[in-house]
């Protein structure tokens, strides 16, 4: 089984991205813009639109707010098996870490997932940019 660790440093505070990444439906507005460009609720699930035009449907697994970590999976007729966990984590009072940790099959998918997670870190940089100086 394939593991891609993401361990990306943002520029807001943990609350702020928290918030953001708990907000299950609204991927494309508040933590990828441009990277995801439609987002819709189906029950437990989400719809994702990539701007690549693949599309995926993301089962939420759980939602903790003590440890400020989601966790997701994909089912679909490519991937035997894929779960991914966001957790956001203090990096000082202004800055924090998103931690993403997929697990995947099939080991061969892993090179374009990877790959999708460094445009996902772009895009998370834009969400998130410097504050002024």
């Amino acid at each position: 089984m394939a593991t891609i660790h993401n361990d990306i440093s943002l520029n807001a505070p943990v609350r702020d991205v928290w918030d953001a990444v708990r907000d299950f439906g609204a991927l494309h507005e508040r933590l990828v813009p441009g990277f995801v460009t439609a987002c819709t609720l189906d029950g437990d699930a989400r719809i994702v639109t990539f701007a690549n035009g693949s599309v995926a449907r993301e089962v939420l697994v759980a939602c903790d707010e003590t440890r400020q970590r989601l966790v997701y999976a994909i089912s679909n007729e490519r991937l035997k098996h894929y779960s991914a966990s966001v957790q956001v984590i203090a990096d000082g009072e202004r800055k924090s870490r998103l931690v993403w940790i997929i697990d995947m099959l099939p080991n061969e998918l892993a090179s374009y997932v990877e790959a999708q997670t460094r445009e996902a870190e772009t895009a998370l940089h834009k969400a998130f940019p410097p504050a002024a100086a």
